[in-house]
This record gives structure tokens, C-alpha cells and sequence, in this order.
């Protein structure tokens, strides 16, 4: 096993399995960090606005459902590409992996918080 790999997923069953550290803020907190990642990163451009699909990619808004979608074939595919996606290793950390896994598998997905670009002030004309 790929050592990115053993650290996204020990880091994800910190995050949503284990019951010592199991609160459901650390599960929000990581699938909303995960929101803005997915949008920041360009997923929205081709698995649509909150993974709703596109003709360009298949939707990940029931992805919580598939139980064979395991966090190290979801850290393969974003880290590796697949088919039409292309890979992702070299713009993402392994902690950010693990966001965008949380918010691709939490059943309601959080609305991202508004981008650096979002609230900048428009220049004047």
C-alpha cells in the first residue's frame, strides 16, 4: 500500500470513525472544507455543481450509498485520475484527499463557503 494512501486513510477513519475523536464538527468541518475544495480545485467543472454530474462526469451525490467506493479506490481516483479524470497528486495534500472524500460521501452536502473572489469588493468602472 501506497504511503499516501495509509495516511489519507488513517486520517479519514480519525475523522469519521473513530469513537474516541468521533464528534459530528469534525465530520461537518472536513465535508465543508471539502466544499470549497471541490469547487476551488475545478471538480465542479466536470461532476457539476454539489457532484451533481454532468455529461462530462458521473454524479457523487449518492456516493455515500456505494459501499464499494472505499476510501483508498477514492484516494486512487483523485490522486491517480482514471479514464477521463485527470489526476490530482500533484495539487492536492493528503489532508485535503481527505476533505474532499468527506464531502463526497457526506449524505447532505455542505454549501461551500464563499471563495476569496466571492466577496471581493468589484473594482470600480
Amino acid at each position: 500500500m501506497n504511503l499516501s494512501y495509509l495516511i489519507v486513510s488513517l486520517g479519514l477513519i480519525a475523522v469519521l470513525a473513530s469513537p474516541a475523536s468521533y464528534s459530528p464538527s469534525k465530520e461537518e468541518e472536513s465535508a465543508k472544507a471539502g466544499a470549497a475544495l471541490f469547487r476551488d480545485k475545478g471538480c465542479t467543472y466536470c461532476h457539476g455543481v454539489g457532484g451533481a454530474g454532468t455529461k462530462k462526469a458521473p454524479p457523487l451525490t449518492d456516493a455515500w450509498k456505494d459501499k464499494s467506493l472505499t476510501t483508498e479506490k477514492m484516494t486512487d481516483q483523485i490522486l491517480n485520475g482514471g479514464q477521463k479524470m485527470p489526476p490530482f497528486r500533484d495539487s492536492v495534500t493528503d489532508d485535503e484527499v481527505i476533505d474532499l472524500i468527506a464531502y463526497i460521501r457526506a449524505k447532505k452536502k455542505p454549501e461551500p463557503p464563499p471563495s476569496d473572489s466571492d466577496s471581493a469588493p468589484s473594482s470600480p468602472q
